[in-house]
């Protein structure tokens, strides 16, 4: 079992003590914090976010890999959802059977047929990998999912280096706290948000942010928008119901909620159900109106996992890249093994391949958030309960993908410190602004690496069973 650091700290039991109060003081000096479960609606009361006491070393190349196919994703997102045929024939089984992505798809349908009043688009994403383990000890980078709405901790994680920094230096390893990298999402996601503000054209229009009612990661969208308010752009914070209450459109379409010119809609809710019927008329009226949408509709769906499933089908990224055959290569480079669960013969193949060997796989609803997929005996319970039915086309089958533990410490409110075989997720931000058929913006915004414990399958931050972590590049 490799370890994070040298067995002189990692078994000294009161040096990790010690390291740990420290880190736990840094985080609040660092501003790495999070609501407590009992105030979720107010900052009276907050923790630390958890983390990692030590950073988690990551194969240089992989990590450089990550960051150069970032941009090409992108272009992908932007092309899919500017391609409606492609997207109804992607999801058309899926929106048979699953209500929401099934909303989503008919309110997309009906933007289509009135026509997009707004032609600037803003995508903030995030693509989310782990590190399989070859046979012969090689890692490969292979793509979890893509988040197409609402991707977070781009804010807590612009904090973490330092963080890391200070508690290697605590610990007398000065030469590995000079390696942690740099990284600041939270200005490169707002930086993409102020450019589309600015192609909006007006000073008093406001960006706002779509959000929760009880929110224990406030601190993280905070960031971005102390990011936002240092150029001069104002911003609000609004539920689904103050649209519906107060939002309305003019003459000219523009989107005006509680009496505030809306220049863009930054969604950090609404991307899982349940959704009141309130909340899917308030999101067809924003996505009516002239605001720029972050993600729009069609954006929305391209992060679905039908739409992700779809992509590794051969010749489906030439559609996309005709001429870019060395693009097309560094996309399907990162790709796990995603089979369809369509009713017919390769539906039924991948049912029986399932249903023989669940360890091997993970099934995946059409859903974001963390917690959501199946693993072992949990597929074939599914499986075996809708593989002659229709309803099996709302899953995806996906290889489980196999990263190589290492040992760590879980930092947690309430939780005992004990070293843990950790398993880790590298996060990579992207940020684009395309203006009709011009791409003015396209970049990679930063990074961001999530741990937890071996013995959990799924589950994020916000689920609270991963943990924020920094790259140690080796």
């Amino acid at each position: 079992m490799a370890k994070v650091m040298p067995d002189e700290i990692m078994m000294d039991a009161a040096l990790i003590e010690a390291l740990a109060e420290v880190a736990k003081d840094a985080a609040f000096l660092q501003g790495i914090v999070m609501r407590t479960q009992e105030s979720c609606n107010s900052s009276e009361l907050v923790t630390y976010a958890p983390f990692t006491l030590f950073p988690t070393p990551v194969p240089k190349a992989v990590y450089l890999q990550s960051l150069a196919v970032q941009t090409h994703y992108n272009t992908l997102v932007d092309k899919i959802s500017q391609d409606q045929d492609f997207l109804q024939e992607a999801l058309a089984s899926t929106i048979e059977v699953d209500d929401f992505t099934a909303r989503l798809f008919r309110i997309h349908q009906q933007i289509l047929k009135e026509g997009r009043a707004q032609s600037i688009v803003l995508g903030l994403n995030r693509s989310d990998y782990m590190l399989d383990q070859g046979q012969d000890g090689s890692s490969s980078l292979k793509q979890i999912e893509i988040n197409t709405i609402a991707a977070s901790f781009g804010g807590l994680s612009s904090r973490t280096p330092d963080l890391h920094r200070h508690i290697l230096k605590v610990a007398g390893k000065l030469e590995e706290s000079q390696r942690i990298l740099d990284n600041n999402p939270a200005n490169g996601l707002a930086g993409a948000i102020a450019k589309a503000w600015e192609l909006y054209g007006s000073e008093q229009a406001v960006v706002m942010f779509l959000v929760e009612e009880n929110q224990r990661n406030i601190f993280d969208q905070r960031y971005i928008e102390n990011e936002l308010w240092k150029r001069n752009i104002p911003t609000i914070r609004k539920r689904f119901d103050n649209v519906s209450e107060t939002g309305t459109l003019d003459q000219d379409k523009k989107l005006f909620v509680d009496g505030h010119e809306v220049a863009v809609v930054y969604f950090r809710n609404g991307y899982m159900p349940p959704i009141s019927e309130q909340a899917w008329d308030a999101r067809l009226l924003m996505e009516r109106s002239l605001a720029v949408k972050c993600p729009d509709i069609s954006t929305h769906l391209v992060g679905t996992k039908k739409v992700q499933q779809e992509l590794a089908r051969p010749g489906v990224l030439e559609r996309f890249f005709p001429d870019q055959p060395r693009v097309v290569e560094q996309i399907r480079a990162t790709f796990a093994g995603l089979y369809t669960l369509d009713m017919g013969p390769e539906g039924d193949k991948t049912v029986a391949m399932a249903l023989a060997d669940p360890d091997r796989f993970v099934l995946k609803p059409q859903r974001e958030g963390g917690g959501n997929n199946f693993y072992g005996s949990e597929i074939c319970r599914v499986l075996q309960g809708a593989k002659g039915s229709k309803e099996r086309t709302a899953y995806i089958l996906m290889d489980k993908i196999h990263p190589t533990p290492v040992q760590n410490y879980l930092l947690r409110r309430d939780a005992p410190l004990k070293v843990s075989n950790c398993l880790s997720e590298l996060g990579v931000f992207g940020a684009y602004v395309r203006h009709g058929k011009d791409m003015v913006m396209n970049e990679c915004a930063g990074h961001l690496l999530r741990t937890k414990s071996s013995e959990h399958e799924d589950g994020g931050v916000a689920a609270g069973v991963a943990v924020l972590d920094n790259p140690l590049l080796v």
